[in-house]
């Protein structure tokens, strides 16, 4: 009686560490993919959540030419197998990271940076990004929680990607070349 429950204690011990450990590796991500042409396109991303703050005084706070690295811990990754065009902005396939920049009119531009896989916040240096994209910026009512990436399918050979936080919401279409 006496081994079984140590026996037990001891699973326990190891599910509540395995289950930390899952949680600091990132466990709150998330991720969407969509496929065009029979080709893949998908973001990963950390799920940053509100807990009582807004949008506004996270975001709004970051002033003009600012970088959000949209997301938390490791970078959001955004991988193309096909190249895509963002109205007029070519994105050739390949893996990158990807960030919001600050305008000075309160939108957002869309980045995409060379290199992926980075931890924290260091910004990439400008050498490293190759795109910016103009988002459609609105303020919803119904606020999001958790960050939210998704790629949705927008017309025959198109997509969008949607970023909904809190009462921001921004959008950009693409389409495949």
């Amino acid at each position: 009686m006496k081994k079984s429950a140590i026996a037990v204690l001891c699973l326990l011990l190891v599910a509540g560490c395995l289950g930390t450990a899952v949680s600091a590796l990132g466990a709150e991500r998330g991720a969407s993919e969509l496929k065009l042409n029979g080709k893949s396109i998908s973001v990963d991303y950390g799920r940053p959540a509100l807990n009582g703050r807004t949008t506004d005084s996270l975001l709004g706070r970051l002033p003009a030419g600012a970088l959000w690295r949209l997301g938390k811990d490791q970078s959001t990754t955004f991988k193309t197998d096909v190249d895509l065009d963002f109205g007029g902005v070519a994105v050739p396939a390949g893996e990158y990271s990807i960030w919001m920049q600050r305008q000075e009119d309160k939108s957002w531009k869309l980045l995409f940076d060379k290199t992926h896989g980075q931890w924290g916040e260091p910004a990439p240096p400008a050498s490293e990004i190759f795109a910016a994209v103009p988002m459609k910026t609105e303020t919803v009512s119904a606020p999001a929680e958790q960050l939210t990436i998704s790629l949705r399918r927008a017309g025959g050979q198109g997509g969008m990607l949607v970023v909904e936080w809190g009462t921001l919401m921004t959008t950009v279409r693409f389409s495949a070349k």
